[in-house]
């Protein structure tokens, strides 16, 4: 072991240690968790029933601040002024685990909760629309291709994109870079409607992914950092606005807005579930094993919030809309957290 690893490992312990002993004289019994807006609603929802079945245990205290945000939180360090759980709806990356190990959190124990779609919707007194990844990405390009060049995006109505879409003006609400969502959304729509046109398939790697990912500046591309209330806030202000959500968050209010399809298919639970709908992904927490045993009851909840009776089907989660686990995913992953498997 070379000495600037020792220095680091007798650091940590140091760090870990100090970290018990004001735990446990400051009083700090709460579990503390902030992060994706997508998870927000099923991990509040999951706090709440753990504090109504843990009666030894306080309520843990769930915060937003989207995905990015709350893993920087996270990453700070360890210690009762940092979170015990970070809540994305993308796996952490390389550089936030390298952040985290920088500041001393050395042991995450990556938890899946369940999947969610992303879907397009719209007021419902607005058009219906049936998208294709090449239809967003048209509508949200700063250059298109046209007749072999690259050219400034003439496009400011959706009927002039494709003559089945809605003849209204363009006004797309997709979530800020602090979202995870955004990072789904361009992975799974955006640049496979760029890669769709031979112009592009003729650019290098590095000049495609500059090009399919430019957005237009001309206000018909409105990018939301908050949670999808202030993107549904725009639907109720603006009809012609489309908003990127989570399924979730449609589905507690389908009384006010409308889904499009993607690819010709509907999305819901039965479509995720069964691989057929294009736009879905895994959701995840992220537990901070130095605080595990210092914090009361995060093991706990860690466990309660990926059990069957909270998460799976028939569970109050999956009524929130979460969709769950597969039984022998389920499992793997409660056997990692008793392990405390870190990434």
């Amino acid at each position: 072991m070379t000495l600037n690893n020792l220095t680091k490992l007798v650091l940590a312990s140091a760090v870990a240690l100090s970290f018990s002993t004001v735990a446990q004289t400051s009083g700090r019994d709460t579990i503390q968790v902030a992060g994706s807006s997508t998870v927000l609603p099923f991990s509040s929802v999951a706090a709440e029933e753990f504090g109504n079945n843990f009666a030894q245990f306080k309520t843990p205290v769930v915060g937003s601040g989207g995905s990015s945000g709350g893993l920087r939180q996270f990453c700070q360090g360890v210690g009762t002024s940092t979170i015990d759980i970070a809540n994305s709806s993308r796996p952490i990356r390389p550089a936030e685990v390298e952040a985290c190990k920088a500041n001393g959190v050395n042991q995450i124990v990556e938890v899946k909760i369940g999947y969610d779609g992303i879907v397009f919707a719209s007021r419902i007194d607005a058009g219906d629309f049936k998208l294709e990844p090449k239809h967003v990405f048209l509508a949200q390009a700063a250059e298109v291709p046209q007749n072999g060049k690259m050219v400034a995006n003439p496009y400011t109505r959706w009927s002039q994109i494709d003559k089945s879409l809605p003849d209204q003006a363009i006004l797309l609400a997709i979530p800020g870079s602090n979202h995870g969502t955004r990072e789904v959304y361009e992975e799974k729509v955006v640049v496979p409607g760029c890669q769709t046109f031979a112009e592009v398939k003729a650019l290098s790697k590095d000049d495609a992914g500059k090009f399919c990912l430019a957005m237009r500046t001309d206000g018909r591309v409105v990018e939301i950092a908050g949670d999808y209330t202030e993107t549904l806030a725009r639907l109720q202000a603006q009809k012609d606005a489309v908003g990127v959500f989570g399924l979730s968050f449609y589905e507690a209010n389908r009384d006010r807005i409308k889904v499009a399809t993607v690819s010709g298919v509907v999305p819901t639970l039965d479509t995720i579930i069964a691989g057929k709908y294009p736009v879905s992904r895994p959701l995840f927490f992220y537990v901070k094993g130095e605080h595990i045993g210092v914090v009361p009851g995060l093991q706990q909840f860690a466990e309660y919030f990926v059990s069957d009776a909270a998460s799976g089907f028939g569970s109050p989660l999956e009524a929130a809309g979460l969709i769950p686990l597969a039984d022998a995913e389920r499992a793997e992953i409660l056997k990692n957290i008793r392990a405390k498997k870190t990434l």
